[in-house]
Formats: C-alpha cells, sequence, structure tokens
C-alpha cells in the first residue's frame, strides 16, 4: 500500500524532501520545541509555578540544547541533505534581486525563488548561527566555575536576548508555513504538486540538480 502511494506521489508531484531530510525536520522541531518549552518555564514564573521541579526543568533545557545540533550532524550522511545544505548556505543573483523586491515591496518574489527562497536562505543562516551562539553562551553558564565573571554576565545577557529573537524568527517561520499546506505536505509526504514547484519555485530546476539515488537513511 505504501509502495503503490509512494509511487503514485512520484508521477503526480516533484520530489523536495528525502527521508532522511524530512527526519531531520521534525527531529530538529520537536528537540527545539522541547528546548523552547523548558526556557519558558524557566523564565516565566505562572509556567513555572504549573510545571514545577525546576532542577528536573533546568536538566531538560541543558540537554535539549546540547542535543540540537545532533539531527543536523546525523543527516549529512544524505546526500541530498548535503546537497540541500550546500542551496541553503549559497546566495544565487536570484536571491539578492528576490530580497531587493521583499524590502521594497514587502512581499515575497515567488518568481525569484529556486528551491529554497532567499528568506528561507536567511532563516536556516539564523538558526544554525543562533544555535552555535546558544550552545556556547550556555554551556558558559552551565559551568559557571571555569570562566571568570564577566564572561558569564555577558553570555546571561547574550544568551537570554537571543532566546527572545530565536522565539520570534521561529514564531514568523510558523506563520509563513501556516499559509502554505503545500509546504507542509511537502516536508510530511517528501513530494509537492507540479504546479506549486512552478508557481513558488520557478528556478529550482536551473539549480544544480539533485543526486538521483540515496544511501539507506534513517
Amino acid at each position: 500500500m505504501m509502495t503503490r502511494l509512494h509511487e503514485s506521489r512520484a508521477v503526480t508531484g516533484v520530489r523536495r524532501f528525502t527521508r532522511a531530510e524530512s527526519w531531520v525536520h521534525r527531529s530538529l522541531t520537536a528537540i527545539m520545541g522541547v528546548c523552547a518549552f523548558t526556557a519558558a518555564c524557566l523564565y516565566f514564573p505562572p509556567l513555572a509555578e504549573i510545571v514545577g521541579r525546576r532542577r528536573l526543568v533546568v536538566t531538560v533545557h541543558e540537554w535539549s540544547g546540547i542535543a540540537l545540533p545532533v539531527p543536523i550532524l546525523a543527516g549529512l550522511v544524505s546526500r541530498a541533505f548535503r546537497a540541500d545544505a550546500g542551496r541553503l548556505g549559497r546566495f544565487f543573483p536570484h536571491d539578492w534581486r528576490w530580497l531587493r523586491a521583499a524590502a521594497r515591496t514587502r512581499r515575497r518574489e515567488p518568481a525569484l525563488a529556486g528551491k529554497f527562497n532567499a528568506g528561507q536562505k536567511l532563516y536556516a543562516a539564523f538558526t544554525v548561527g543562533a544555535v552555535l551562539v546558544m550552545i556556547g553562551t550556555g554551556l558558559i553558564m552551565w559551568f559557571p566555575r571555569l570562566s571568570p565573571l564577566f564572561w558569564r554576565t555577558g553570555a546571561t545577557f547574550v544568551h537570554d536576548w537571543l532566546a527572545l529573537a530565536v522565539g520570534l524568527v521561529i514564531a514568523g517561520h510558523v506563520w509563513f508555513a501556516a499559509k502554505d499546506p503545500e509546504a507542509r505536505r511537502g516536508l510530511r509526504t517528501g513530494y509537492v504538486p507540479r504546479w506549486w514547484a512552478r508557481e513558488e519555485h520557478p528556478l529550482w530546476q536551473a539549480e544544480p540538480p539533485e543526486p538521483e539515488k540515496e544511501p539507506s537513511e534513517p
């Protein structure tokens, strides 16, 4: 049954993500959700009172933060994931035009989007950078005796305010995703309709091709 469904989607749609890429996204989302929820429990007294067990919450928050890079590192086993990571990390000429158009009109310009538009690339870059900074500052806070007071004070300031920025950016990401059911379906099933690919990411085919075969994936 699943094989027939997979074949049907392959005929009627365009393969956007492999199972490995979907797994990375789901795993990262789950860990980020735990990290954000435990952070909220630590910073908002009403929520902290409802949850209680502060020491356990702190421990879960620390380890979930350390675990954030794990799905990304595991996903590097997949050639398709590495190819898409390369796309996300590289700006093409049409991406700069997309940004200029967005700054001028405050709207997305689908005609200037490859597999990922410039907004998605900026979001990915911000997320990766923020995760690394949050882990670094979190480790300084986790082991206070290993660093001077000045470092600990600065780490706490950066960690707290960057956490707020991350929360706002994630909220924006969820808001955009909620407005695009086909994009969400692409993450769930790996396939998107051909009409959606033509309308929302018309320059996709002009970008470097994906590998045809995948190694064994999670």
